[in-house]
């Protein structure tokens, strides 16, 4: 009788998995040819790989965390369109890195949306468990033409990278939909610590948001105002800049450093707007005098600084006090530093809201 009910258990768990496995046995794999890469400004031609944020004129340049850094997907994704039954992606990561305060889904998984009704859905996340990985996304779908969106790794490199689809549909490759950008330069938050998959970076949330793309020059530990990636983002054409360095800055650095990347930028661009967000107020500085002597000197130094260029005369400069970035209950974190979904998803409209009431858009909405 117990090996009866065993074996019933063994085939009832095991169905689910038959079924997945045959699908996948009848799924046709398409490369980069047959989807748009979004979050980045720099051609193929001129990158160590597709999937890297630096080009790799810069590799003896820059620091070398900084490099080891840009071999991150982070703020990247692609676009696709099919009429597939059937989504599923196979992915060669560069390095499989762990981190004991992020989920491995949001280090070097892969996040499925699909445009609903004008709005991009998220439908699911696909895991990763070695360094080349095989997923099925969603199965069972009609076999209506839909727009996908998936969002790539935010703390580990991409090597390769395929789409699956059924043997009998189509994915085709959509046209760029807008050529309007934001550039983010900052920290392990930019990059998108610790989200716990890609789709909840708050670059990634407001380009959903705000139908833009959002190039992510978050260097973990890394992001300091450093005059290569000043030069580097001077050469793009956003719709403006936002600077999240703080948080990897001492004071003098930001004395330093931030009229000469305003400087930098306005030698190519005397009108686009740069924006500074403050250092935010870790959870600890409730109570411990070093982390609030910490953020408050950093904000200081901000602040004098950016004094210094309203009185110098540089205009479309904008400065973002960071109080309430994550709301005000103090639960927007995984470390008291690092955010959550939900501290990402607060700072992301947080965000919005201050970009709306300095008039570098319009709506919020799609």
């Amino acid at each position: 009788m117990h090996n009866y009910y065993y074996f019933l258990l063994f085939v009832f768990m095991s169905i689910p998995v038959w079924g997945i496995s045959q699908e996948l046995e009848t799924t046709t794999y398409f490369g980069k040819d047959y989807f748009l890469l979004e979050g980045t400004a720099i051609a193929d031609s001129l990158k160590e790989n597709r999937y890297d944020r630096l080009p790799v004129s810069l590799k003896d340049i820059v620091r070398k965390p900084v490099w080891d850094l840009s071999k991150a997907s982070a703020g990247m994704s692609i676009r696709f369109f099919s009429n597939s039954t059937s989504i599923s992606v196979k992915w060669t990561l560069l390095n499989n890195n762990t981190m004991n305060h992020m989920a491995e889904t949001g280090i070097k998984g892969l996040d499925l949306y699909f445009k609903n009704n004008g709005n991009w859905q998220y439908l699911n996340t696909a895991r990763p468990t070695d360094m080349d990985n095989e997923s099925m996304l969603i199965n069972t779908m009609t076999d209506e033409m839909r727009e996908y969106k998936m969002y790539l790794p935010l703390y580990d490199g991409v090597v390769h990278l395929e789409v699956g689809i059924d043997r009998n549909s189509v994915i085709k490759k959509p046209t760029k939909n807008n050529d309007s950008s934001i550039v983010f330069y900052g920290t392990s938050i930019t990059q998108g610590g610790c989200a716990s998959r890609p789709g909840m970076a708050h670059t990634n949330i407001i380009s959903r948001k705000l139908n833009m793309d959002c190039i992510n020059y978050g260097f973990s530990g890394n992001g300091r105002m450093e005059q290569p990636i000043n030069e580097l983002i001077s050469e793009l054409n956003p719709a403006f800049y936002v600077i999240e360095c703080l948080p990897n800055m001492n004071p003098e650095q930001i004395t330093d450093r931030a009229i000469p990347l305003v400087k930098t930028i306005r030698e190519k661009h005397p009108e686009t707007a740069i924006v500074f967000v403050e250092n935010f107020k870790y959870e600890q500085s409730a109570l411990s005098k070093h982390w609030s002597n910490m953020v408050k000197d950093r904000n200081t130094s901000l602040k004098t600084e950016y004094t210094k260029m309203m009185d110098g005369g540089f205009e479309h400069i904008f400065y973002i006090d960071s109080n309430n970035a994550t709301g005000d209950d103090h639960e927007g974190s995984v470390d008291g530093v690092h955010f959550t979904d939900l501290g990402f998803m607060r700072y992301a409209d947080f965000l919005m809201a201050k970009f709306k009431e300095f008039g570098l858009i319009t709506t919020t909405e799609d």
